[in-house]
């Protein structure tokens, strides 16, 4: 959500302990030494949205301009960064594999749009993610700032939100952030789901002030299940 900002919110202090805005895990942040293996960019685009899959009203299709949120998409403070983004370079847990997909309705332009990002991981670093989310839920709940190579988005407030009762954990939060006049308060959702070695990401955003109260269910549903399905047959 492109937003011109300035001053940086305080964020809060607090330790994550609970893992709130989502269901805890029990892993910590060390490498398992069994961690199961991390899934290939091929088997990843396997079980992903293929490019034209319909979802309910939504369609999927591939971001035409790369991959959304990079590297170059950075927080501060810096232990907000996995609200941010989780591409390669941009957090310490680099991903071994990403498969990004957009999921839309072609005719709504100011629709309703969801980024779906999938990643596996080596080592047990998918794990390390989720608790490294955890916290950047609890620190920044009071907000922190976007930077990017042009603009600055604020946040204002992360919450968490309801998360899917699907994978191995999952963790979910709603961001309020501020428009680039800084009157109108604009809402995304994030929601990331672990399975094993990889994570299923969706962001949630739509143009103007409408809170659209959480990513699409049939969205998040639809994925997961074919995520499943390929995986358990070794597609």
């Amino acid at each position: 959500m492109t937003v011109a900002l300035s001053a940086v919110a305080a964020c809060d202090s607090s330790d994550d302990k609970d893992g709130k805005g989502g269901r805890e895990s029990k892993a910590d942040d060390r490498p398992a030494a069994s961690a199961p293996k991390a899934l290939t960019e091929a088997r990843l685009k396997a079980v992903s949205f293929t490019d034209g899959e319909k979802v309910g009203t939504y369609t999927a299709s591939e971001f035409t301009l790369g991959a959304p949120l990079g590297e170059d998409y950075t927080a501060d403070p810096a232990v907000c960064q996995p609200l941010v983004s989780l591409a390669k370079g941009s957090t310490s847990h680099d991903p071994a594999a990403e498969v990004n997909r957009q999921v839309d309705v072609p005719d709504e332009m100011a629709g309703l749009g969801v980024a779906v990002q999938l990643r596996s991981y080596a080592n047990g670093e998918a794990a390390a993610v989720m608790k490294a989310l955890g916290t950047a839920g609890t620190r920044c709940a009071g907000g922190f700032t976007e930077e990017r190579a042009l603009a600055r988005a604020k946040y204002l407030k992360v919450e968490p939100a309801e998360a899917p009762a699907f994978g191995d954990e999952a963790k979910a939060f709603r961001f309020t952030i501020l428009d680039v006049k800084g009157k109108l308060k604009l809402y995304e959702y994030l929601t990331i789901v672990r399975s094993g070695s990889t994570t299923l990401s969706f962001r949630a955003e739509i143009i103007g002030t409408k809170d659209v109260g959480g990513v699409p269910e049939e969205v998040m549903k639809a994925q997961w299940e074919k995520f499943r399905a390929g995986s358990s047959t070794g597609t």
